[in-house]
């Protein structure tokens, strides 16, 4: 099978993949395998974008002569770089701050009977209402994250279903 045949279609189907857990991730919206699938798509893209390069090596050298184009490869490399400075951007340190997902892990360490307590309602209350959403039947002992079972989604729908008031 020629190089031809797989690249362009490899680089295709991997940005695809990569397009659509990156912006559920984005929005927090992922599930337990999805980063890892993102991760592994990523590498399949380097490797189907680096044999797309050495096809269109030529073409690629052309761009070489454009300002625009210079332009902006050399904002994506900069921008790169930049990802390896540790602090860059202030309240955003890797591990701290109060960012959704360091508050979200917080939670999931949460017992259910102490998320009952933070969300202003009796423990038994908050168990049926669970129940009744179709989260089966918690210990008031367990955490929240043990009862998503790894599962980000199901983490946060224990969460806002507990948290989140109901319209009336």
């Amino acid at each position: 099978m020629s190089l031809r045949a797989w690249a362009t279609p490899l680089v295709i189907g991997a940005f695809a993949i990569m397009a659509l857990t990156g912006v559920l991730m984005f929005f927090h919206l992922d599930t337990a395998t999805m980063k890892t699938v993102h991760e592994w798509a990523g590498l399949v893209m380097v490797a189907g974008a680096l044999a797309h390069l050495l096809l269109n090596w030529r073409a690629f050298t052309t761009y070489f002569r454009r300002p625009l184009a210079n332009a902006i490869m050399a904002a994506g490399v900069i921008v790169a770089g930049l990802t390896f400075v540790p602090n860059l951007i202030p309240g955003v340190v890797e591990g701290a701050g109060l960012g959704p997902e360091v508050v979200i892990r917080s939670l999931g360490n949460a017992r259910i009977d102490v998320l009952a307590d933070l969300a202003g309602k009796a423990p038994e209350a908050l168990q049926a209402e669970l129940k009744a959403a179709g989260y089966g039947d918690l210990a008031l002992d367990q955490t929240v994250k043990s009862a998503a079972q790894g599962d980000g989604g199901v983490l946060r729908g224990i969460l806002a279903t507990a948290l989140v008031p109901k319209a009336e």
